[in-house]
Formats: C-alpha cells, sequence, structure tokens
C-alpha cells in the first residue's frame, strides 16, 4: 500500500469514521473517470484543486464538486491574494499527493482550504484517496470537517 493511501485511510480512521476506500479498476484521474468508476453524478466527485499563493509561496486547496470550475478571480478574492498554478513540486511538498491522487484530507502539511457548497447538497460525495485509482465514499459535511475547509463561492 503506498504511503499516501495510508495516511488517508489513517485520516479516516482518526476521525471515527468507518469508510471503505475503494480501488477502482479504471483510473480515477480525472472528474469524468472517478464519477464512472464509481457510477455517481460527475457533481458528487470531490475535485482537489490546488493553485499557489502568490503572495504566500504556499499551496492553497478548493475542493469543488466534479462538474463545476473554480474561477480564478473568485478564488484569489476567497484566498486573499493572488492565485497562480501550482506546480507538481510544490503540490508534492505540501499535500504528499501526487497529481491525479490528490485528497483533500491526509496532508503532510497543513493547507488552507475552501469547500464548493454544492457538494453539501448530496447525502454522499467521493473524493481521491491518495493514488490515481482509489476513492473513498464519504458524507460531505464529514468531509468538508476533515478537510478544514471553509464554505465559499469559487466558481464560474
Amino acid at each position: 500500500m503506498s504511503k499516501s493511501l495510508k495516511r488517508v485511510k489513517q485520516a479516516l480512521e482518526e476521525a471515527g469514521l468507518d469508510v471503505d476506500v475503494l480501488e477502482m479498476a479504471d483510473g480515477t484521474r480525472t472528474a469524468a473517470e472517478a464519477a464512472a468508476a464509481a457510477g455517481c453524478a460527475l457533481d458528487q466527485i470531490a475535485k482537489s484543486i490546488i493553485f499557489r499563493g502568490e503572495t504566500s509561496g504556499a499551496a492553497v486547496l478548493f475542493v469543488t464538486a466534479g462538474g463545476n470550475q473554480v474561477d480564478a478571480k473568485k478564488a484569489s478574492a476567497v484566498a486573499g491574494e493572488p492565485l497562480g498554478k501550482a506546480d507538481a513540486g510544490l503540490i508534492r511538498a505540501q499535500t504528499g499527493f501526487a497529481i491525479g491522487g490528490v485528497a483533500p484530507i491526509g496532508h503532510l502539511n497543513p493547507i488552507r482550504a475552501w469547500w464548493d457548497p454544492r457538494l453539501s447538497e448530496f447525502e454522499t460525495v467521493y473524493a481521491a484517496a491518495g493514488t490515481p485509482r482509489h476513492i473513498f465514499p464519504i458524507n460531505p459535511n464529514a468531509l468538508q470537517k476533515m478537510a478544514g475547509a471553509i464554505v465559499a463561492d469559487f466558481v464560474s
């Protein structure tokens, strides 16, 4: 089992949640792939979108519904600083995850996070579990709390 997957499972256990992490036969690198693999609606996929804070230099996380797009201008306003593209090195250093498997929980280092309210409209959402082939189902309110994500309007 990868270190990334272990961190996600550990975070779920420490939160007292009995969640089955699912290994999918097909990849789950994109929201569309994850929704097809899980057999759920596209918006039930909790995407972890990482930007680089241009002032702070730190990675910032936006957890959004699979069908939504993060609006860079709105996201920058929410974050309180201009945002730019986060490269693979920053993402790996801050979260411990590789692009295509970034989980909203289980990060190596604390990260500022925001939450798309669309996700809270579902009973269950699915999020990446640290690898491009693993996802987990979870109640969106539990996931938001675990991620320490603040509800905000940052989608277009």
